[in-house]
């Protein structure tokens, strides 16, 4: 088994194709549901398993969006979010029907998605225990997690939420752990968002995805080296 610093490298990729996967396949559904009410697709709709929960901080927000222009002008503009005085960004009314929509249609959509794969082989996770794991993770996150994670968890889950919206919803938070320990690696080594993202492969980028490695452990230290590899497993297992 490999250890904790490789296996939060490891499962990095495998956690995206799953959650990106889901909101491709439900990205056309969402973009027929927003021209109706006549906006565009922003902010709520990335981060919706956190925004629903909380108002997002200043600090987390221009994080999680560093690698853009962190132009939120359109959202304001079409009514979906506003800023508190003291810089915190809520949801209007309007806001929060798209990321409850947006919440809903990613979960539909990997339910879909999912089952029109093949079965899972003997052995393997099922989608309630897969949601299980990364719940426990979430939560043992919350220690190390930096000011994105922390906006993002614990996310929002309705009361009848399906197993596939657990998942998505809980893996769309767990990204956030890795992605503020990135920031930080890169932050500390003296880089602005646009070196690192012209960094080319080498000694320099191997070190800051090294120390992204190290902070980003943490996380998955509260399950045991059976569970990673069955997480692992498990949702490698998932179409995406």
């Amino acid at each position: 088994m490999e250890t904790t610093v490789s296996y939060a490298r490891l499962i990095r990729p495998v956690i995206d194709r799953v959650y990106v996967g889901a909101r491709w396949a439900a990205r056309a559904r969402m973009e027929a549901f927003y021209a109706e009410r006549g906006v565009d697709l922003g902010y709520e709709n990335s981060f919706f398993s956190g925004v629903l929960a909380r108002p997002m901080p200043a600090e987390a927000l221009a994080d999680g969006l560093v690698y853009t222009d962190g132009d939120m002008s359109r959202e304001l503009a079409q009514g979906v979010t506003k800023v508190a005085a003291e810089g915190t960004w809520h949801l209007t009314e309007l806001g929060r029907e798209l990321a409850l929509y947006a919440q809903r249609a990613t979960a539909e959509a990997a339910e879909e998605l999912w089952s029109s794969g093949l079965p899972m082989l003997p052995g393997l996770a099922s989608v309630p225990r897969l949601a299980e794991l990364v719940g426990r993770v979430l939560a043992h996150g919350l220690a190390t997690g930096g000011p994105a994670f922390h906006a993002m968890s614990p996310p929002y889950e309705p009361g009848d939420a399906s197993p596939a919206m657990l998942l998505v919803t809980r893996l769309g938070s767990l990204r956030h752990h890795r992605a503020d320990a990135h920031r930080a690696a890169w932050r500390a080594a003296g880089l602005t968002a646009e070196q690192i993202k012209a960094l080319p492969d080498g000694p320099e980028r191997q070190a800051i995805e090294a120390e992204t490695d190290r902070r980003d452990e943490p996380a998955y230290a509260v399950l045991t080296a059976d569970e990673r590899l069955e997480l692992l497993a498990g949702l490698g297992a998932l179409p995406g």
